[in-house]
């Protein structure tokens, strides 16, 4: 079970304590895009988005977004956000975001991802060993597979919360 436990859960993006995660010596932040960076009937990035990355680079972090969604979908925010993309990454399979790690050239300790998704982010970071955050969802509305996946990851989450590891709404650093 332990492999869907995130080391960090906040509430979303602009909640995370950036300056904490440099100071543990993450240098590369890997977002997922869809429930994550923007709820997925919206097609650019938000203007809070373009402030956190640009806040973000300057401070020195390598950014990614790495999404299951098509190119289509992910194309438009890698150019407003001006950040490298893996689209379709078919997550939480680990092969495309092994490969996006080992051409960053980050050790795995200098690596966190950011997700909405404990079935996908979380369980992908926690296999490949590098940071996990998880975030509560954007919106509630989901692609089809993303809703079929959200009602196993309630009931994780029941069995998470009954042996104490892990309660929705108790965010932690």
């Amino acid at each position: 079970m332990e492999i869907y436990v995130p080391d960090i859960y906040q509430e979303n993006i602009y909640k995370i304590d950036y300056e904490t995660l440099m100071s543990r010596g993450i240098k590369c932040l890997i977002f997922d895009l869809d429930n994550t960076l923007a709820p997925i009937n919206e097609k650019l990035p938000r203007e809070e988005n373009k402030e956190l990355f640009k806040k973000l680079k300057e401070s020195g972090f390598k950014l990614y977004i790495v999404s299951n969604s098509i190119k289509a979908r992910v194309k438009p925010f890698h150019e407003e956000l001006k950040v490298e993309y893996v689209y379709s990454a078919k997550k939480p399979h680990i092969n495309k975001v092994n490969e996006l790690i080992v051409n960053s050239k980050f050790g795995l300790d200098e690596i966190a991802i950011i997700g909405d998704s404990m079935m996908d982010d979380i369980v992908c970071g926690n296999t490949i060993g590098i940071t996990t955050i998880l975030l509560d969802q954007i919106n509630k509305k989901e692609f089809p597979l993303a809703r079929i996946k959200r009602i196993k990851e309630h009931k994780i989450q029941k069995k998470l919360r009954d042996k104490d590891l892990f309660t929705k709404g108790r965010y932690y650093v």
